[in-house]
């Protein structure tokens, strides 16, 4: 009997290690510490074992596994592949192409797909120009090549020389409606017009249209690559934009903070100041709501509402204390036109008017309009959205 009980706490024994290995696998990643999940971070993305105090400087390596694999990865929603698109996107910006090889091999090792990754590449290339994207294109080349990934990959466009115009002009007018067409307007020797084409149908027309990412990735990795080149103008736009195709704001946080290790705080705390100030909510007692009521000149009514329509596109697209300009003509005299404006706050006002896009339309439509009456109102259900 004796012989039994010992033999039967030898077997217990020796299953604890395997038992207490089943429950720590168990673990979700909220329950984690930073080092465990860097660890298993590391393990999933690379196949090797983090934290080993091996090589020259393994202070350095063990302060940055820690950091991006423990502490950034759990940071925001997003999902380990997305992650790892951001990261190659972040490091093609950069140039900094070892690095990229080895988290090429990462992303294929979580799940994203060849076609995916060679696209995440493709989305850079309006923004960082060819040869770079050719550079990086090389690198993930030679991974797909080391992987056994047959070459070239298949095709994912969509457009033809005929229709690359007008789908990207869809998908441009969706994510940024009104384009750069005030921004291009005045370049010497009119060239301003083949840059805004060149946009429409090289940016949403060839690229955006591809196949094998959705327009919500595509746009969110365009942030990442912008952040990357403290592009400010571009950001703002492309904040927005961003929340066109569907991505929230923690969405486009958390992808910033994804892009941090890699380029430092200066970039990421600039993009999240610009985000900041973008989601920016007031108080609505504080709006100023106001109805402007205009008369215009019926001879020139077309191109009084031109001039309205481009101002009001750049107002919502630029301006986030710019709340709502909703525009309205009079069924039976269409040159009475009433326009719903909504402002952050009266200091939002004041910015609004002294923008050139506000300018543009005050001086162009000065003979056109007969009469205006501006009505300050108080609105009876402050904050009440408009579907």
């Amino acid at each position: 009997m004796k012989r039994k009980l010992l033999t039967l706490a030898f077997i217990v024994s020796g299953l604890m290690p395997a038992i207490a290995q089943n429950v720590s696998d168990l673990k979700t990643e909220k329950d984690m510490d930073r080092i465990e999940l860097c660890k298993k971070n590391y393990t999933t993305l690379f196949g090797g074992e983090a934290l080993t105090g091996l090589g020259t400087d393994p202070e350095m390596m063990d302060i940055l596994q820690k950091f991006i694999f423990g502490e950034v990865f759990r940071t925001g929603e997003l999902d380990i592949k997305t992650r790892e698109m951001i990261t190659c996107v972040t490091l093609a910006t950069m140039q900094t192409l070892p690095q990229l090889k080895a988290h090429a091999g990462a992303a294929l090792n979580v799940g994203v797909t060849p076609v995916e990754l060679r696209e995440a590449i493709y989305s850079c290339a309006p923004f960082i120009g060819f040869p770079k994207t050719l550079n990086a294109l090389t690198v993930i080349n030679e991974v797909f090549k080391e992987r056994g990934i047959s070459l070239p990959l298949e095709k994912q466009g969509t457009v033809t020389e005929e229709s690359r115009h007008e789908k990207g002009a869809a998908i441009q007018d969706r994510l940024y409606p009104g384009g750069i067409s005030q921004v291009m307007e005045d370049i010497p020797g009119e060239m301003g017009d083949d840059v805004e084409r060149f946009l429409t149908e090289y940016c949403f027309g060839d690229i955006y249209t591809r196949d094998g990412l959705d327009l919500k990735t595509r746009e969110l990795l365009g942030y990442c690559v912008l952040t990357t080149l403290e592009a400010d103008s571009q950001l703002r736009s492309h904040f927005q934009g961003n929340l066109n195709a569907g991505n929230s704001k923690e969405t486009v946080v958390a992808a910033v903070i994804q892009c941090l290790p890699y380029i430092g705080f200066p970039p990421a705390i600039k993009a999240l100041k610009i985000i900041k100030e973008a989601s920016a909510t007031t108080d609505p007692a504080n709006n100023l709501v106001r109805l402007s009521k205009i008369i215009v000149d019926p001879a020139q009514l077309d191109a009084y509402n031109a001039y309205l329509k481009e101002e009001i596109e750049a107002s919502m697209r630029l301006e986030p204390g710019v709340l709502t300009l909703y525009a309205t003509a009079d069924k039976e005299n269409p040159n009475k036109i009433t326009i719903l404006e909504i402002y952050a706050d009266r200091e939002a006002y004041k910015k609004h008017i002294q923008t050139p896009h506000f300018q543009k339309y005050k001086q162009g439509t000065l003979s056109m309009v007969k009469d205006l009456e501006l009505v300050d109102t108080t609105p009876l259900i402050p904050g009440l959205k408009i579907k």
